[in-house]
């Protein structure tokens, strides 16, 4: 018996997600908000508390915290410019073999704030979980809208 082993095709093992979302409010509450929506405000499809932490600095992690030395390691910040940029690098939620990148970018926008978003990832990502990923990507993009709008 033999087994035939078909390597992947390039385009399979790449994800790739933008987002660009209007927020009325100041850039400087969209930032707080962000990090707010990314650390304690993170819920997950349940609307549970995912109990996250973001350590907003260069290096920081950014994780969730389950208790007693128990969670899970999402990220590193890769780089922070307060109001304008937030960029990680990590496993993220992942247990496959990839990398990934998550960027936010933030700028004034009239009386608002624009937010660019940009997650790129390379690896062995399931199709059911890329799609799985847009929708939580979007859903935490309109939590840190309405948690910045309620701040002005």
């Amino acid at each position: 018996m033999s087994t035939a082993i078909t390597a992947p095709k390039v385009e399979d093992l790449i994800l790739s997600i933008t987002e660009e979302i209007h927020v009325n409010a100041r850039l400087e509450k969209t930032f707080e908000a962000l990090l707010e929506q990314l650390g304690p405000g993170m819920v997950d499809g349940k609307g549970e508390d995912m109990r996250m932490k973001v350590e907003a600095w260069p290096g920081g992690r950014w994780y969730r915290d389950l208790g007693q030395g128990n969670g899970h390691h999402w990220a590193q910040v890769q780089a922070i410019k307060r109001p304008t940029l937030l960029e990680f690098f990590g496993p993220l939620m992942l247990s496959h073999p990839v990398a990934n990148n998550v960027q936010y970018r933030l700028s004034a926008d009239g009386t608002g704030t624009k937010i660019v978003f940009h997650h790129y990832a390379v690896g062995a990502v399931p199709e059911e979980v890329k799609s799985g990923m847009r929708g939580g990507w979007h859903k935490i993009g309109e939590g840190i809208k309405q948690r910045a709008e309620k701040k002005q």
